[in-house]
């Protein structure tokens, strides 16, 4: 038993500092073109990103009828390799920072 008086599982304020800062978030973005067929870029999204189908097909949508889609968002150093991946599948994208 503690004698002092104190509940020694009482944190201090010093203990107890919350992690403000937060880290850059990036969006890793597929664009439109008149090359890859939705087949393959529902394969890639798969197979690179770990989509499912449904999503996948989503995807592809958005990016047909947009232009473009952030079709995963993260840490920079996450989607570069799957930046990397898509574009080696002779897919065009890109990695943009995040706006608020």
């Amino acid at each position: 038993m503690n004698q002092s008086g104190t509940n020694p599982y009482t944190k201090t304020e010093a203990e107890t500092d919350v992690l403000t800062a937060e880290a850059p978030s990036w969006q890793l973005v597929v664009w439109n073109d008149d090359v890859n067929t939705f087949d393959w870029v529902i394969e890639t999204l798969m197979e690179v990103c770990g989509h499912t189908y449904e999503q996948a097909e989503q995807c592809s949508l958005f990016i047909h009828f947009k232009g473009k889609y952030a079709v995963k968002e993260g840490m920079y150093e996450d989607l570069e390799p799957m930046c990397t991946a898509i574009l080696d599948r002779g897919i065009s994208a890109t990695i943009e920072e995040l706006v608020a």
